[in-house]
């Protein structure tokens, strides 16, 4: 039986994303959870019989669950459905909860005693703060070499959920489950049609495009950086991205802690980077006095005027909610992968993402067996088949035939290509910083501001916590 509570806060980014590619969609093979029959379909049936056979013992267990899932636009649906399977062959009652709120009462119910048994959210800064305190359980080290074995990337999605325990030990404390994608470069097929553009595989390429535009008379960016009072997030992206594109993961993590100054010259690069594609009027439709004043979510409508006002715009899957409405995907926009430098080919293919982690805060076999279920193939096509899905995974074991938009099963791949896959930077710095002096800093840069100048200030900010 579930018993969902329904809520309606609409996050800052990390859940822009997670709402992300709902919109995209043309879907080819959509179903809804009522559809979803067990034998039926390409889906992975052995593997919910296998687990079925392996957890025989569990029928009238119960297991809560508290998760960030809320029907706006359906994800908590399309949870339950996911779910529903687990229920079918253990037995086990499963209460599935959510609120408005639901960060803080993660806190409240972990500070009273009461947790969930599961505990699902999409910041591991919160997660590594639960377990700093002793209120999750260790995952052991038989998850982590699940997780770099069976994700692409896996080392990457391991460590996602590896934190210091109360002693000081670092172990896995959490699985990744459910993940979105940030690294996109959105075109019009059209009119890339029309001009002989092809879609760049290199950072170099992109570069090259980028000038072969402005010397056919067009303007290659479409950027807005305005979000009230968030302004200046959407740069904050276009810095990440450009991090794990010039420098090592463990640069980018170091960054992200501030064991990496922000005003370190590998930074500093990094900002002036971003500055040689935003701050040339030529570049940007509006030139770059408009970036700091344009909404976010206005920026692209320019891929779909007459001419077009740009041909290229970067953000993350959830922006084609934005979209001007009856617009396809695939037929009147599309998107492809932020290459990574030919230059740099030690850094692989690196993702730029977000996503929701898997905790128990509360132990229980019924609680273990749900971890495990989630290892299974068929727990993530349940959730990627069903109609206005949002749902991706860099499980390799998972069908990718039964996305239910071609948008998705191509961001899907992104992730499976991925040789690293890092979290949003500053989704996972101090509040004061990444919801903070780096969004001002980069409207400042964008503004007039030198490199070294913005790095500084954020510096500074980081000195004073």
């Amino acid at each position: 039986m579930f018993v969902a509570v329904q809520w309606e806060e609409y996050m800052h980014k990390t859940l822009l994303a997670g709402a992300s590619a709902l919109a995209i969609a043309l879907s080819m093979n959509p179903v809804s959870a009522q559809e979803i029959v067990r034998g039926e379909g390409g889906f992975s049936w052995d593997s919910l019989d296998a687990f079925e056979e392996a957890h025989s013992g569990l029928s009238g267990q119960s297991l809560t669950v508290w998760s960030p899932w809320r029907d706006d636009p359906g994800d908590a649906s399309q949870w339950e459905a996911v779910v529903s399977f687990f229920e079918d062959v253990t037995g086990v009652d499963v209460q599935l909860g959510s609120s408005p709120n639901y960060e803080e009462q993660a806190r409240i119910d972990i500070a009273a005693g009461s947790p969930a048994n599961i505990t699902i959210l999409p910041q591991p800064g919160l997660l590594a703060d639960f377990a700093a305190q002793g209120a999750l359980t260790d995952l052991g080290a038989e998850t982590t070499a699940w997780l770099e074995d069976n994700y692409a990337a896996g080392d990457s999605w391991a460590a996602l959920g590896q934190y210091e325990g109360p002693d000081g030990t670092v172990a896995q404390y959490a699985f990744p489950f459910k993940q979105e994608v940030k690294s996109l470069i959105w075109y019009s097929p059209d009119y890339f049609a029309e001009m002989g553009y092809e879609v760049p595989e290199t950072m170099e390429q992109l570069i090259a495009l980028q000038d072969q535009i402005v010397a056919d008379g067009g303007t290659p960016w479409c950027v807005g950086i305005e979000s009230g009072g968030a302004t200046g997030w959407p740069a904050t992206d276009w810095i990440e991205d450009l991090m794990l594109r010039v420098n090592t993961p463990e640069d980018y993590d170091a960054w992200v802690t501030n064991e990496l100054p922000f005003n370190d010259p590998k930074v500093v690069e990094v900002i002036e980077l971003f500055g040689q594609f935003v701050k040339n009027d030529a570049n940007v439709a509006g030139g770059t006095a408009s970036v700091a004043t344009t909404a976010f979510g206005d920026s692209p409508l320019g891929l779909f005027t007459v001419p077009p006002q740009c041909y290229l715009h970067k953000q993350a899957s959830f922006i084609a909610s934005f979209f001007p409405e009856g617009t396809e995907a695939g037929v009147d926009y599309d998107f492809f992968y932020m290459p990574p430098y030919e230059s740099h080919p030690e850094l692989g293919r690196p993702v730029l993402g977000s996503g929701t982690l898997v905790s128990i805060t509360s132990d229980s076999e019924a609680a273990r067996a749900f971890l495990e279920y989630l290892q299974t193939p068929i727990a993530h096509e349940i959730w990627m088949a069903q109609e206005n899905s949002s749902f991706l995974t860099a499980f390799q074991d998972a069908n990718i035939d039964v996305y239910s938009s071609d948008a998705l099963r191509d961001q899907g791949q992104i992730l499976l290509d991925a040789t690293t896959f890092r979290f949003d930077g500053s989704d996972m710095m101090p509040g004061a910083i990444g919801a903070g002096a780096f969004w001002t800093g980069m409207v400042d840069f964008i503004n007039g501001a030198s490199a070294q100048e913005a790095a500084d200030s954020i510096q500074r900010a980081w000195d004073q916590l």
